[in-house]
């Protein structure tokens, strides 16, 4: 008998709306009595451990598509995500964990193949604002820096994040005095970077001069040993990228970047040093060298092959060994001018 008076299962549109109710009442009711907040704490903490159970399936079941697409409608039709974006410091660890979860996998799904995650922050970027600005409070960079690198996947916020000068932030908080927070700070920097090739070589094409002063030397010139390799390796992945051939050919035909590089490659740490000559044999490679180039690599010739001839990858490469070949050959056979 008792099954018969179950209660029915809440729809996901349903979940939705009274996760919203209870986020408008945490933000608007700081002076309601304690046990009454522990009361609507709980309902929305349930809520939100069923949204995610619905976006993620659970142990007995997969995500099925319908219930998704009804909850995604819902939670962006209105300003859920604002809302949640903003009550996030009052919420426990384990609920800011969920919400990140939830905010993450509502950015993939789509509603009549349109990603409508896309087109509400196109019309909400001063959320972005706040996700970019979270890396200043210690308590909740982490869980912010995931939800901005997940919206960072739309092309249109990427764009506004390089536009609106954010992106200048970057350079202060990869070096912040707390590891986790640098650490994710440079991980969201790396995806801005490389994730929309277009739109990351427009913006280096029209930004070059200061975003290469600022990598120079706030990253690659950095005293902390991370921030180096990170750089080095990720100025790797932006030069050897197709879309920023001419980005790469301006940063090459600089006599200050390849005192830069020749600096790297002098590093104890051979990481350091291996990301470096991937840089380095750019210089060389390039068939118009500018005269004070081909001066810098003449003076230090005999310490340049000298160092080539000892330097081995640690496990066997042979594309590695081929580069390494064709660069002292280039350098070899310089003539000054």
């Amino acid at each position: 008998m008792k099954s018969l008076f179950k209660s029915k299962p809440r729809t996901p549109v349903e979940v939705v709306r009274q996760t919203r109710e209870l986020l408008v009442f945490v933000d608007s009711n700081p002076e309601v009595r304690e046990s009454k907040r522990e009361e609507k704490m709980a309902d929305l903490y349930k809520n939100l451990r069923e949204m995610k159970s619905i976006l993620y399936g659970n142990s007995e079941s997969e995500p099925l598509s319908e219930p998704c697409a009804q909850l995604t409608q819902e939670f962006f039709r209105e300003n859920t995500l604002r809302l949640l974006i903003i009550c996030l410091p009052k919420l426990n660890l384990e609920a800011r964990k969920d919400a990140t979860q939830i905010v993450a996998n509502l950015q993939r799904q789509q509603v009549h193949s349109r990603l409508i995650a896309s087109d509400y922050l196109e019309k909400n970027f001063d959320l972005i604002d706040i996700l970019v600005a979270g890396y200043e409070n210690t308590d909740m960079a982490l869980h912010y820096g995931a939800m901005l690198r997940d919206c960072i996947r739309h092309q249109s916020v990427a764009r506004y994040v390089l536009e609106a000068a954010h992106v200048k932030k970057f350079f202060d908080y990869i070096q912040l005095p707390n590891f986790d927070i640098a650490a994710d700070a440079a991980a969201t920097f790396k995806e801005l970077m490389t994730r929309h090739k277009s739109t990351v070589a427009e913006f280096l094409s029209r930004n070059y001069d200061w975003f290469f002063a600022e990598y120079n030397s706030k990253l690659l010139e950095s005293s902390n040993y991370i921030t180096r390799r990170q750089a080095t390796k990720l100025l790797g992945d932006i030069l050897l990228d197709r879309s920023n051939s001419s980005v790469m050919m301006r940063y090459v035909s600089s006599k200050d970047n390849l005192r830069i590089l020749m600096n790297l490659l002098r590093e104890s740490s051979k990481s350091i040093q291996m990301e470096a000559f991937h840089v380095f044999k750019l210089f060389a490679a390039n068939q118009n060298k500018p005269a004070d180039i081909v001066k810098l690599l003449v003076t230090n010739r005999s310490k340049l092959l000298r160092f080539l001839t000892d330097f081995k990858s640690e496990k066997e490469d042979e594309q590695f060994e081929a580069d390494k070949a064709q660069v002292m050959k280039e350098i070899a056979s310089l003539e000054p001018r």
